[in-house]
Order: structure tokens, then C-alpha cells, then sequence
């Protein structure tokens, strides 16, 4: 049997910007294995995450 998972309406409006289709969290592709708390919306266009651009540079400079 699947778990549904219900939300108050003042949860509902206050994470809006992060409830997909579906009534559930969704976050930013990069932030969905992230083991910070600093999440960001799935709806987000432009992203800003130190962590991320810290890895990515150090990734890039090893090449």
C-alpha cells in the first residue's frame, strides 16, 4: 500500500514554490543529492550554490 503523505494547508502555502504536480517536495536536480539543508525549488532558473561551483571548478582543474 503506498504512503500519502498529507499536508496542512499553512505548510502548503508556505513551500509552494516547492510542491510539484503531485503535492510533493521537489528540489533542483543538483540539489537532490546534496547533503546540505540550502535546497532550492525545482522551479528555480538560476542557481547559486557555492558547494556545487566549488566541486564543479575543482572538477574541471583535475582535467
Amino acid at each position: 500500500m503506498e504512503h500519502i503523505q498529507r499536508y496542512t494547508k499553512k505548510f502548503k502555502k508556505e513551500w509552494a514554490f516547492f510542491l510539484n504536480e503531485y503535492g510533493k517536495l521537489a528540489y533542483a536536480e543538483k540539489c537532490k543529492l546534496c547533503e546540505r539543508d540550502c535546497k532550492q525549488s525545482f522551479r528555480a532558473v538560476v542557481m547559486y550554490c557555492p558547494h556545487y561551483l566549488y566541486k564543479d571548478r575543482k572538477r574541471k582543474e583535475a582535467k
